[in-house]
Order: structure tokens, then sequence, then C-alpha cells
């Protein structure tokens, strides 16, 4: 997991780089077709073509734009926010996914559930700033609503992951993003600049990873040990963020940080408790 966090984190800056120079929904073609390669032969090598059609397309097709919509939105708050910034309002997705559990998936969550989720939308408060003036912003606002779409789109995948393998999930995923998004940035669309294609090569390979990682992550190790590690990416963010940019996050985004990732490991150590407990 500590490996998929910092593909990721690798993943994102290559992605903070191409939106300073292109659309942000240029950038999320750029995102989901230059990892295609890849998770093609990765596809091929594991069989999984063999039954590729045969998957629930609702779910499929709005997996795929909620993925548009996540990766557009957090290209465009990494325009002008830092990644430590952008990782902290991000960090409220797992308080997002438990409570949409309740209305979608019919999970139980108690009291106590509630409040985690309340704490960590605080945290998110701090880290737009106290006074407000950030909250408003369209970058904020473009991150939080990123994680919006990603938590949702977990709700999703819990219910694909019954009938549909990994790799159908994976690849599917993509070619949706892709083919979506290609039609929406065509008319904005800005011509590539040799410059750039180490960028993009590093985009698709730490995606690659990263995916890779993370499933191996959780299919050997308890959904409450691995989740927790997902929080190491502030330390990426803060470290890339002062080596390519000397920023650091000021005090308030630390603690809201801080109250965001205590609510989110909280939650993720309740559920794994309700789990055993029904299902000793």
């Amino acid at each position: 997991m500590v490996i998929a966090v910092a593909m990721f984190s690798i993943m994102d800056t290559a992605m903070k780089l191409l939106a300073a120079r292109y659309p942000a929904m240029q950038v999320t073609v750029l995102r989901a077709f230059s990892s295609m390669p890849l998770v093609c032969a990765y596809v091929a090598y594991r069989g999984g073509f063999r039954g590729i059609f045969k998957v629930r397309w609702p779910l499929q097709l709005l997996r795929g734009a909620l993925g548009i919509g996540m990766l557009t939105m957090f290209a465009y708050g990494l325009k002008s926010l830092p990644l430590s910034e952008a990782y902290s309002v991000f960090f409220i997705a797992p308080a997002l996914i438990t409570a949409l559990s309740v209305f979608i998936l019919g999970e139980r969550v108690d009291a106590m559930q509630w409040l985690a989720i309340g704490v960590g939308l605080v945290g998110v408060l701090v880290v737009l700033r106290p006074e407000g003036t950030s909250f408003i912003s369209v970058a904020g606002l473009a991150i939080l609503g990123s994680a919006a779409c990603y938590a949702v789109s977990a709700i999703a995948s819990r219910i694909l992951s019954r009938t549909d393998s990994n790799e159908q999930i994976m690849f599917w995923l993509l070619v949706m993003i892709g083919g979506g998004a290609l039609p929406l940035a065509w008319p904005g669309w800005v011509p590539l600049q040799w410059s750039d294609w180490p960028v993009i090569a590093t985009l698709a390979l730490s995606g690659f990873l990263g995916q890779l990682a993370i499933t191996k992550a959780f299919s050997i190790g308890k959904a409450s040990i691995v989740a927790p590690f997902e929080y190491t990416a502030l330390a990426w963010g803060v470290a890339i963020d002062w080596a390519l940019w000397s920023t650091l996050p000021d005090r308030w985004t630390l603690v809201g940080a801080a109250i965001i990732i205590g609510s989110g490991i909280y939650l993720v150590r309740r559920e794994a408790v309700h789990s055993e407990a029904e299902h000793p």
C-alpha cells in the first residue's frame, strides 16, 4: 500500500505538471489512454479478455462517467493548489463512502460513525480555511467534487466486484474514461509537445504500477490494516511540493489534515470491528 501511494503521488505530480500546460479534460484523456497499452498487456497476461464483454454495463458506464468527473476536477484543482492541500481535502472520501453505503448498500452506521463523518467534514472546512476565503475558490470545490465522484465510484465498484473481475473493472474504466473524455476535450485540444512525453510516460507507468500495488495490497491484507497507509500520501505531497515548487503546507492545512485522517482511521477500524462481530 505504501508503494501504491508513492506511485499515485508520482502520477498526481505528472498530472499537475501537465495541467499547467493543457486543459483539465485533455489531462484526463492522457491519463486514461497513456496507461492503456500496459493495462491491455496485463489483462491479456491474466487471460481476462476471454469474457471481457460480459460485464454489468450500467454500472460500468456509471463508473466511466464518474471517473471523467473525478480526474478532470482533480486536474483542475491541481492547477492552483499544492499537492498537500489537494490530498488533505481528498481524504474526506472514506467518510463519504461510509455515508453513501447507508443509502446505497443498506449498511448500518452507528452514531459514533456519523460523528466521525461530521468531524471529517469539519476537517475539510479547516483545510479550506476557517475564514472561508479558500472555501469559495473553484479549485477547492473541484477537489471536493472529485472526492465525491471517487466515493460514488467506490460504492459502484463494490457492487461490480460481485460479478465482474478486477481485470474487467480496470480495463473498462480506462476505456470509458478515455473514450468519453476525448470528444469533450477535442474542441479545445492543445497539441502535445515533445518535451512533455517523458511526463506522459511517467503518468502511464506510475498509474499502472499504483493500480497493481493497491489491488495486491487489499487482496493479501485486511482492509482495516491496509487502508490507513493511504494517508502516507500527505507526506509524499509535502515532500514533492517542497522539492519541485518550494512550497510547504500552512498550519491550517496540517490541522485539517490531522482531523480528517483521524476520522478516516476511526471509520476504517470501526468498520472492521463491526465486520468481525457479524462474521467471526
